[in-house]
């Protein structure tokens, strides 16, 4: 059975607000919109049932409502999905990656970081937001980790920003990223960041 679904897209603040009309044979479910004052249009799409009910027993384990997991997953691919094939970037099996960066030594981290990491996180910082500054870096860095298998976690208070990464990948990882953002901070932002690591955990602290 295919199923209509009136999906109602806000237009404003390049975030989306979503109605969905989910009719059946029998019936109508109305999963209303959050936020009635950002300013809409309205498209009709046609659903799978089968896709709908995964999204609805997603939607259950993760406890939020359908609409909500229905815009982070419209959210996250206008804003990040969509450029991965873009920008040459391939998902990489975790357990991989920590073998790979544990294989190597101080000094090939830092010259990874250093000769490699910088130009490729710059270039595809710049390509996706189409500029780069403090607060464009700190949005796409904010959208990089939660497109990502790692914990994470960003607060700010009266300018000061604090980014808590939980990625389990051991200390390479950490001091590969800790190099390169330094020197994108420090280089190409010309800011001052603080930035402590361990096996599993790298907090990055930034002033406006």
């Amino acid at each position: 059975m295919i199923l209509m679904h009136q999906v109602r897209i806000a237009s404003a603040c390049k975030r989306f607000s979503i109605v969905i009309i989910v009719q059946t044979r029998k019936n109508s479910v109305i999963v209303p919109m959050t936020d009635d004052s950002k300013k809409t249009v309205t498209m009709t799409f046609r659903i799978e049932e089968g896709v709908m009910g995964k999204l609805r027993s997603e939607s259950d384990k993760r406890e939020v409502s359908l609409n909500t997991l229905v815009n982070q997953i419209l959210k996250r691919f206008v804003e990040w999905d969509v450029y991965e094939p873009k920008v040459g970037m391939i998902p990489i099996a975790r357990p991989l990656v920590h073998t790979l960066f544990e294989s190597m030594d101080r000094e090939e981290i830092l010259e990874m970081a250093q000769k490699i990491g910088k130009g490729v996180v710059h270039d595809i910082a710049l390509f996706m937001k189409t500029r780069m500054d403090l607060s464009s870096f700190l949005s796409w860095l904010e959208t990089r980790m939660k497109s990502s298998s790692i914990e994470f976690s960003h607060s700010e208070n009266e300018g000061r920003h604090v980014f808590v990464m939980k990625h389990d990948l051991g200390y390479n990882w950490s001091l590969y990223h800790k190099t390169l953002l330094e020197q994108i901070f420090n280089e190409i932002l010309n800011r001052r960041v603080d930035i402590m690591v361990s096996n599993t955990m790298l907090t990055l602290t930034v002033d406006e």
